[in-house]
């Protein structure tokens, strides 16, 4: 009898331990806890992102180091990364784990896709307006701006379902890197803003050649006018300013236009001509503007620190770099009256853990990541900007501006344009719509433009038929018909997402599971069957 009960214990406990491993990223959403317990030391983990600049990487170090000596029982340990892609993946397998880091630098768009693992992100709608512990509350110990003091489209941008799940880390937008010296060499004056048609027609001019094959604008044998840097950008923004489809913010896919198919026969016209290409064909912008080999280059308020001849970072020999006139202007528009440009730049998100106390230990480090001293230190390694007024009407920022040109490192001239026109034109700036594959949807717009000028350059020609096959292809590798749209109706089997097969381990528990539930009911079949013979003798 006593070995019958410990086979029934045993088998209670192993499905007690199956359905908690299940159910082991279901977790209650965060509340905020009413004080922080400083009696206790705290261990987070934080992902960030920086380029090749090294500045940047010490930045983040200095400024943990910094916070730690505020709390010192909070102990951060960084990890850097140099792609956002790679964040992002390791993420979603974290989720999968429950091993996610306390804090990411990430992107709405990430964060759609994150939200699916149950509760993992935490909703800061709260958090922002504690007394205690909110944005600049009274117990964080150190200047963190106030919930007024951030700069509300940006933090606009972070809203998804209703909610807020992420703060903006810093701001950025695309600018056209103009060499001002050969457009003006083939006769032409730079508009206040520039066109598509304009950008088009000196690219083209410049394709012209001497008698001894060289280009007659740079004398050299090499010539790409117009180099676009972010082709997803490129569809995405173009969309917006013809007033044509992108998606809605219920997730439905509305890219696959006529003006879309406009766009891709344009792209193709001028990609046979040798005036356009992209970085996923040629390589950075920069490198080839530096070279007196391009003339519209089209990438990042980001990356302004490596263009133009006297860039403070540059990835070609010194003695290509070409001297010439560099204008930062506003992307190219359909409308100059009303320039739209996409936001862009990290946010930060906090995960979700089992102790509520090590959550609000993430978070405070997380404002101290908004805080004057981490926000205009990192906006001066690049071309980004702060996204909170505290900082960005500080007397220590007003100052950076304004020495524009003193030398070609800090106070590089080129990155402070890109900078000033950006904070001019927050107004003008949009973001696209965040759902779970928002992100596939944000690939799939670039990549229309990269599988076109590819189809140039290996001699098919660019037709409806092309177009048509190539809409169908972005569709089924992306997935895009099997995004779930919000509000769909719960019948339209169309609108649900197919998440595809359950992973291995999935399987393998729920089959466990089924073993277990079986051995349970052959147990207690065989109990009864046992009183029930001997009641009856």
């Amino acid at each position: 009898m006593k070995t019958k009960r410990m086979l029934l214990a045993f088998l209670l406990c192993a499905c007690l331990l199956l359905t908690g491993c299940h159910g082991a990223q279901d977790k209650d959403a965060f509340l905020l806890p009413a004080s922080f317990d400083e009696s206790r030391t705290y261990e987070i983990t934080f992902w960030a992102k920086t380029e090749s600049n090294v500045t940047q990487a010490n930045i983040y170090k200095d400024a943990i180091e910094k916070f730690q000596q505020i709390y010192p029982n909070i102990r951060v340990n960084l990890k850097l990364y140099t792609d956002y892609g790679r964040i992002y993946q390791d993420v979603i397998t974290n989720i999968a784990t429950n091993s996610t880091p306390n804090v990411c630098i990430t992107y709405p768009d990430h964060i759609a896709t994150y939200l699916t693992g149950n509760n993992c992100v935490v909703p800061l709608d709260t958090l922002f307006t504690d007394a205690n512990y909110g944005l600049g509350g009274r117990e964080i110990r150190f200047d963190a701006p106030t919930y007024s003091e951030m700069i509300p489209e940006y933090l606009a941008e972070c809203e998804l379902s209703g909610h807020t799940y992420a703060v903006p880390y810093m701001r950025s937008t695309e600018m056209c890197y103009v060499n001002k010296t050969y457009v003006e060499k083939l006769g032409y004056t730079l508009p206040d803003v520039l066109t598509w048609d304009f950008v088009w027609e000196v690219s083209e001019a410049a394709l012209a050649k001497g008698e001894d094959g060289n280009y007659l604008v740079n004398g050299q044998p090499t010539m790409i006018p117009f180099i676009y840097k972010s082709t997803d950008n490129m569809m995405i923004q173009l969309m917006r300013q013809m007033n044509a489809g992108y998606s809605t913010e219920a997730g439905e896919v509305l890219l696959f236009n006529d003006e879309a198919r406009q766009v891709l026969k344009t792209v193709a016209e001028h990609v046979k001509t040798g005036a356009f290409s992209t970085f996923k064909i040629s390589s950075y912008p920069a490198n080839w503007l530096n070279a007196g080999q391009c003339i519209f280059a089209i990438d990042s308020t980001a990356g302004s620190t490596w263009m133009g001849s006297d860039a403070p970072l540059i990835d070609i020999d010194e003695d290509k770099m070409v001297d010439f006139e560099t204008e930062v202007m506003l992307i190219p528009q359909v409308d100059p009256e009303h320039p739209q440009m996409i936001s862009q730049g990290p946010s930060m998100c906090v995960f979700n853990k089992a102790d509520p106390q090590e959550v609000l230990a993430s978070w405070i480090f997380v404002q101290y990541m908004l805080s004057n001293d981490v926000q205009i230190a990192y906006s001066n390694t690049e071309g980004y900007v702060p996204v909170t007024t505290k900082a960005q009407q500080s007397a220590e920022y007003a100052d950076y501006l304004s020495r524009r040109g003193e030398d070609n490192d800090l106070h590089y001239a080129v990155k402070l344009d890109a900078t000033r026109l950006l904070m001019e034109h927050v107004g003008d700036t949009f973001t696209t719509p965040v759902f779970n594959g928002s992100a596939s949807l944000r690939d799939a717009a670039g990549q229309l433009i990269e599988e076109t000028a590819k189809g140039v350059r290996r001699k098919k020609t660019v037709d409806d038929a092309f177009i048509d096959d190539l809409y169908g292809k972005m569709v089924n590798l992306y997935r895009l018909d099997q995004i779930n749209v919000a509000g769909a109706e719960e019948g339209d089997a169309s609108q649900r997402e197919d998440l595809g097969p359950l992973p291995g381990t999935a399987v393998a528990l729920l089959a466990g599971l089924v073993v277990v539930w079986l051995g349970i009911i052959a147990y207690v079949a065989a109990e009864w069957l046992r009183k029930h013979k001997q009641a009856t003798k």
